[in-house]
């Protein structure tokens, strides 16, 4: 995987599709492989007493290695290069049956003009394997009447000699077709490990596996969730005149931190939208310290906005709004889908946060039924919570929790 991943990065470019890249890589192992062989094949058949042969061989090493060379260095030429390179493998290889003598001298040359064949299939597409096919179709002809004229360069050596390049051929032939085939596989692997990681970084795991088995719509109820919802102060105006490069990097490095918590806790984050961060326990597998797991996240949540500095070197403030109870789980759409959730239990932890004090967690009275005996609270004065009315909530005493 090391190496594929290495020949991916020299041989593709950023615009690269997936399949474009997988292409690349396979096309330069098959120029290596490619090379390889046919300096050994023109080896050969220079130690059996042939003498016109191995140049063609020669000339078609020569040839592969400069694609390749070629290949790393001007990428986007890439097609260009598969064309003419699977042209040259048909027409050396012919070149090479000529100069053995003609097909039926016995050394099966002809049979690598297959590779051209299937480079083509796998490399570029199946209407240029059609216009190989073409090619090589020709080429057979053509050897096929130049017979009578090419038989002077017929080796006369023993059946011994004959066989052993015979034998090389369609050995070697056949370990060329099974490395490229390993090869393809192997490239295959690797983009579906990434796309998987991909996918992972999306939506949790068992929604990933369910998506893939069936695209259907996904939607899943819950009984008891925590979602936590937190949002940087006054970060509009924090970031109203900076670089927003500037901007993105300081979100970026607190949302990091943030996921670092979220996956020691092992909770599902759910989005982030401009500033505010979601997050939930409790789905897509039911568990039952969903509330602590939040809760405990909740407060080195602060603890780390605590070490970051705003960007003219102002504190970095959070609030935080955590909610129990019901909710709607699930994927809906079909492009750029996200695992979200819905309910009345999600909106309340929105509200939460909202209508919460800076550096203050603030949570319902559910949150605070479950967490009873284990963190202290201290309950505010009823406040107007949009679509429920006055509603009394409470705020995590942290000074007994080390915050």
């Amino acid at each position: 995987m090391k190496v594929i991943k290495w020949i991916e990065e020299q041989v593709s470019l950023a615009d690269d599709s997936e399949t474009f890249r997988a292409q690349k890589v396979l096309s330069f192992g098959m120029i290596i492989g490619g090379m390889i062989l046919t300096f050994f094949s023109a080896l050969i058949h220079y130690l059996v007493g042939f003498t016109l042969a191995p140049l063609a061989f020669i000339s078609l090493g020569v040839f592969l290695g400069v694609a390749g060379i070629l290949l790393l260095w001007r990428p986007s030429c890439f097609l260009i290069l598969a064309v003419v390179t699977l042209c040259f493998t048909i027409l050396a290889n012919f070149a090479g049956v000529v100069l053995s003598g003609g097909l039926t001298s016995g050394t099966y040359d002809i049979i690598w003009a297959f590779v051209g064949i299937l480079g083509a299939v796998l490399i570029v597409n199946w209407r240029f394997a059609g216009l190989m096919v073409l090619l090589f179709a020709l080429c057979v002809v053509a050897a096929v009447f130049l017979e009578p004229y090419v038989r002077a360069y017929a080796l006369e050596a023993p059946l011994s000699a004959r066989l052993a390049i015979g034998t090389y051929n369609l050995v070697f032939f056949g370990a060329y077709l099974a490395g490229s085939t390993l090869l393809l596989i192997r490239v295959i692997e690797s983009l579906r490990v990434r796309a998987d990681a991909l996918l992972l970084n999306i939506l949790p795991a068992p929604i990933a596996a369910r998506l893939k088995q069936n695209p259907a719509t996904i939607a899943d109820g819950f009984d008891e969730v925590t979602v936590l919802f937190a949002d940087i102060v006054d970060f509009t105006s924090m970031s109203s005149a900076a670089d927003p490069v500037e901007v993105v990097t300081l979100l970026n490095d607190i949302f990091s931190e943030f996921d670092d918590l979220a996956a020691a806790y092992k909770l599902e984050k759910i989005k982030t939208i401009g500033d505010a961060y979601m997050v939930a326990a409790g789905l897509p597998e039911a568990r039952a310290d969903h509330v602590e797991a939040i809760m405990g996240f909740a407060i080195d949540m602060l603890a780390a906005v605590e070490r970051c500095q705003g960007l003219r070197g102002e504190p970095v403030r959070l609030r935080v709004g955590i909610n129990t109870g019901p909710v709607v789980a699930g994927v809906i759409g079909r492009q750029k889908f996200i695992y979200d959730l819905w309910g009345d239990a999600v909106n309340v932890a929105s509200r939460m946060e909202s209508n919460g004090l800076t550096n203050q967690i603030q949570v319902t009275q559910a949150v605070k039924d479950k967490l009873e005996g284990d963190y202290t609270f201290a309950e505010r004065e009823p406040i107007y919570i949009k679509g429920k009315g006055m509603m009394v909530t409470y705020l995590l005493t942290l000074a007994e929790t080390g915050g």
